[in-house]
């Protein structure tokens, strides 16, 4: 197998060849939505970058097992399901629905699980019975409710992923009782695992370990070790992860085996709009379909999202936009000219063959650098129009055209923008 790929480790803060623990098969944990709100375009460009990775891997020759999970039942969910006086159950459903709808319209391979945390409580218990016994969690009464704490100061090596300094850790108890908090802020304290049941709760479940629910900083951690195992060679998110979540998941897993739980991990950097974070209040918000109703297709979407380094800012505008999609636009009209009817040569020259190669040489060149989707598709646009110009003074013979669609559709096997 292959180990030409090398791609940027968030958890050694360099970029390292991959090489997984089995060399036909890879373990995929990828974060997915949280399902009280729909997702919008930023949210989709981390889910479409872990889709290229995906499809990138399967092209290069691994089979790939993966894991996205999706948050239906948190602090924020319940909240908006009494807002909009839905019970949580018809809020998440909807919002998943249409979410699967729309990954299916970018052309997003469907990950072969696809857990709610609503459906791995078990495991969760599991986990806590298991962190309780170890001594890295605790029961403590707060606020009428008997929840379950982590403590980090127990994990050696917690916050690593993020590179967080435990010299500034407060030597003062603190605890944080909610699932999230707002901001890339680092909550210096313990961090609830359980939420103990209250009178007049509506969502619990009645378990091993008493009534209640899990937060959500152990919900990950079940859903991916119910179906992956303790064991995974990729982690993906985006860089908002990076602030809490990703190192919670960490020390939870690595916490209950002892062992690592994964060597890579993966960061998509964030998309902004017209320079500036989206936001409600900013009324800055983009979903799909505020794009396509201006006309546009999933297609340009998709490329616009994957057309550029995961690990860099993206910025919309719609004037970009605009111009990233007329760049697609012109790549499939030139492959459908290079398709087409025309006068065609009996042999196939050299300067021919080596264009041929070059296609998915460039691309593979360029994917193999940490997936830099934006330069691979630059160069592939540069060769295919040199192939047309052969094509044009009939230097191109039959074989040639018929090995090139291959590469092409190869190619697109993984970028799906083209066909």
């Amino acid at each position: 197998m292959r180990i030409l790929l090398s791609l940027y480790n968030s958890l050694t803060k360099k970029l390292e060849g991959f090489q997984p623990l089995d060399d036909k098969k890879v373990k995929m944990y990828t974060c997915g939505p949280s399902v009280y709100l729909l997702p919008h375009i930023g949210n989709y460009r981390t889910f479409l970058f872990e889709d290229i990775l995906h499809r990138y891997l399967e092209y290069t020759g691994y089979g790939v097992e993966r894991v996205m999970t999706i948050t239906d039942v948190e602090d924020k969910a319940i909240a908006e399901a009494r807002k909009e006086e839905k019970t949580v159950e018809e809020l998440t459903d909807k919002n998943i629905k249409i979410f699967l709808e729309e990954l299916g319209r970018l052309k997003a391979k469907i990950p072969e699980h696809i857990p709610r945390s609503s459906t791995t409580v078990d495991k969760a218990v599991y986990l806590l019975e298991v962190l309780l016994r170890k001594g890295y969690a605790y029961w403590y009464n707060h606020s009428g409710r008997r929840n379950v704490y982590y403590d980090p100061l127990k994990f050696k090596g917690f916050g690593e992923l993020y590179g967080l300094d435990m010299r500034k850790w407060p030597k003062k108890k603190r605890r944080f009782h909610r699932d999230t908090y707002p901001g890339n802020r680092w909550n210096r304290g313990d961090f609830i695992l359980w939420h103990g049941y209250k009178e007049g709760d509506k969502v619990y479940w009645d378990t091993s370990i008493g009534k209640g629910r899990p937060a959500w900083n152990v919900q990950d951690p079940a859903m991916v070790t119910q179906h992956l195992g303790f064991k995974a060679d990729i982690c993906c998110g985006g860089t908002d992860n990076l602030i809490r979540h990703h190192d919670y998941v960490k020390a939870l897993i690595e916490s209950v085996t002892d062992e690592p739980f994964a060597h890579y991990w993966l960061h998509a950097s964030h998309l902004h709009v017209d320079g500036k974070k989206m936001s409600k209040s900013r009324g800055n918000i983009i979903y799909p379909r505020d794009l396509l109703r201006r006309g546009y297709q999933w297609r340009h979407i998709r490329f616009f999202l994957i057309c550029g380094h995961y690990r860099r800012r993206l910025n919309f505008t719609f004037t970009k936009f605009a111009k990233v999609c007329e760049r697609l636009d012109n790549l499939r009209q030139m492959v459908e000219k290079f398709t087409s009817d025309g006068m065609l040569s009996e042999k196939s020259g050299m300067r021919t063959k080596e264009l041929v190669v070059k296609l998915a040489a460039d691309f593979e060149k360029n994917m193999d650098n940490d997936l830099h989707v934006k330069v691979a598709f630059d160069e592939m646009v540069k060769t295919l129009s040199k192939l047309v110009t052969l094509k044009e003074k009939h230097e191109l013979s039959l074989e040639d055209l018929k090995r090139t669609v291959a590469k092409i559709k190869a190619v697109d096997q993984v970028l799906q923008v083209i066909f």
